[in-house]
């Protein structure tokens, strides 16, 4: 068990579940911690007790979102001949199941390797090297368009469209 997993019912699990829906309705920059403790029912205190900072917290949830993804990608990749198209997809799916477009889709705050390019760095030929950076902001994109109000099925439709336009034509060296 990773060490930061709260047991339910605990200040971190709380301050976790409210992370979760204040990160996921007002962005990064947009969230208050005092008001994401209240929530939690928590101090500001306990927060940077159990996380440090905003910042801390954030990447927590974050971190953790995408780790969830990026195991589902894995799993469509296998089984899949388009793997790089079954792996996006499943993770587009993933993340509007569990309700975080938004927290995947903006910038992060500090700089750091992108775990959805690099999944997808294994599934894609070397010679396409700066594929998976322009796949993964794809994805982001179409995450992106959800929060903004278009509906889930028309971006999962244009990342689809995306894909199997760029699976049947790869670029040639």
């Amino acid at each position: 068990m990773r060490e930061w997993v709260p047991v339910p019912g605990t200040a971190k699990a709380r301050l976790v579940e409210a992370a979760i829906h204040h990160f996921e309705t007002a962005g990064y920059d947009g969230v208050n911690v005092t008001e994401l403790a209240a929530k939690a029912d928590v101090t500001t205190g306990s927060l940077y007790h159990h996380f440090e900072s905003k910042l801390g917290l954030y990447l927590v949830v974050r971190e953790e979102m995408e780790r969830r993804v990026v195991d589902r990608m894995a799993g469509a990749a296998a089984a899949a001949d388009k793997p790089v198209s079954a792996a996006l997809l499943v993770a587009f799916d993933a993340a509007v199941h569990f309700g975080v477009c938004r927290i995947l889709a903006e910038p992060l705050p500090v700089p750091r390797e992108d775990p959805i390019a690099t999944t997808l760095r294994s599934l894609l030929p070397k010679r396409l090297r700066a594929a998976p950076e322009i796949f993964a902001a794809s994805w982001r994109a179409a995450l992106r368009a959800v929060v903004d109000g278009v509906p889930s099925a028309t971006a999962r439709a244009s990342l689809s469209y995306l894909l199997d336009g760029a699976v049947r034509s790869p670029a040639r060296r």
